[in-house]
């Protein structure tokens, strides 16, 4: 891959909380919070990177922490069902035969991504086949950065779940969470690739070490500035997510159980961030 284009996708896995480099800060706690409920139920909340490398653990200690105090675990998607709908997430992200990409995007992205693939080597016969958000997928994927998700954050506490007995469930169900990506309409499907291929100015070292530090606002902040050409899909990925899952946080924190709920780190900040809306429903916050 050319050298601005893997600064560009690791930073934006990383805004999403799917991988970046390691810096270390071991006095920190990371990203993870004690909620108490109006009514005095207790869960803990823990941003997550998706992918990380061998060289970035351990991870910071509120992750045992919370693991160690919970009941129950709670991440974005149950795990056996993300991996029943990986492919089906990809056979989505193909044309059927006879169709292809150069159908369905402005003749001038295609001649621009045209020139690009083959700069990387990447034959049109096979960039063709796939519609444009998944081609960002496969692009920002764990694997063509050093990194790998058996690392991540989310598969270490299902590791250590699974060895415990804890019951894992997710958040959202697995058509919820392809269809961020698989329900665009192709202008929305065409404008996230070419945004994903502008340069960006981020500091893949400084985000990490705002994750270690727990600062959610300035991975926040970055996330927005990442899609500032296109808003809505910060809002669709993030937002509009966060506001689905609260009620089923409030949910948890009624149960009688004590839940550990993992999500993607940029999920907790900003003023539509899972924090902000628990603080104005009365929560109690406390960072580990």
């Amino acid at each position: 891959m050319l050298p601005a284009l893997r600064s560009r996708f690791a930073f934006l896995l990383l805004l999403v909380a799917i991988c970046l480099p390691g810096v270390r800060a071991e006095a920190a706690s990371g990203c993870v919070w004690k909620i108490t409920g109006p009514s005095g139920g207790t869960v803990y909340l823990g941003g997550s990177i998706h992918a990380l490398r061998s060289t970035d653990y351990p991870l910071p200690p509120g992750y045992n922490r919370a693991f160690d105090a919970s009941t129950r675990i709670a991440l974005e998607v149950e795990p056996k069902a993300l991996e029943g709908s990986s492919a089906g997430l990809m056979k989505a992200g193909k044309y059927p035969a006879g169709d292809n990409l150069k159908k369905h995007v402005d003749p001038r992205t295609y001649d621009y991504l045209r020139r690009l693939f083959g700069l990387l080597k990447i034959p049109e016969e096979k960039f063709s086949r796939y519609r444009p958000w998944c081609l960002v997928l496969l692009l920002d994927s764990p694997g063509t950065q050093g990194f790998s998700e058996d690392l991540g954050v989310d598969e270490f506490i299902t590791n250590r779940a699974r060895a415990n007995g804890k019951t894992i469930v997710g958040i959202e169900s697995a058509d919820e969470h392809s269809s961020v990506f698989s329900g665009l309409t192709e202008k929305q499907s065409e404008a996230l690739l070419l945004v994903s291929l502008i340069p960006t100015a981020g500091g893949n070292d400084q985000t990490l070490s705002a994750w270690r530090r727990g600062d959610v606002e300035t991975l926040a902040r970055s996330t927005r500035a990442a899609y500032a050409d296109f808003p809505a899909f910060a809002d669709r990925v993030l937002g509009a997510r966060n506001r689905r899952w609260v009620p089923k946080i409030e949910n948890y924190l009624k149960s009688g159980q004590t839940y550990f709920i993992v999500v993607g780190a940029a999920h907790l900040g900003g003023g539509d961030g899972l924090l902000a809306m628990l603080r104005a429903r009365n929560c109690k916050l406390e960072q580990l």
